[in-house]
């Protein structure tokens, strides 16, 4: 088998109508489809689905793992964020190969910035 690309990822939400103000007002991210029970946003290159897991019989757990959105600048985008009233974690990580800044959605999904040094 040969991977060929990420067509999505999923975070789950418990109220859709506030997680499309989130994605879209505050993050950015723009909706390519949407329903009555979840979304999909255009996230760069890998489509966001985010839904609600009560209309299909499933229990709501927020995702801990983490989905990495590399911007230009992880500062300035950090910036831009919290002026919006996003709380992050602790402050900016730097490594030796990467800039992160993490945060959550409402619903307590985690979400990082994030800027290669290589990229």
């Amino acid at each position: 088998m040969q991977v060929e690309h990420v067509d999505f990822v999923s975070f789950l939400t418990q109220d859709l109508a506030r997680a499309k103000r989130f994605y879209t007002e505050v993050v950015g991210l723009e909706v390519e489809t949407e329903g009555e029970h979840d979304m999909e946003l255009k996230a760069g290159q890998v489509t966001l689905d985010v839904f609600d897991p009560s209309s299909i019989g499933q229990p709501f757990a927020p995702s801990p793992a983490g989905l990495a959105l590399r911007v230009a600048d992880v500062d300035a985008a950090r910036a831009e964020l919290e002026a919006k009233g996003v709380e992050f974690e602790g402050e900016t990580i730097v490594t030796g190969v990467c800039r992160q800044a993490w945060f959550k959605d409402p619903d307590g999904n985690a979400l990082m910035l994030h800027r290669r040094f290589d990229v």
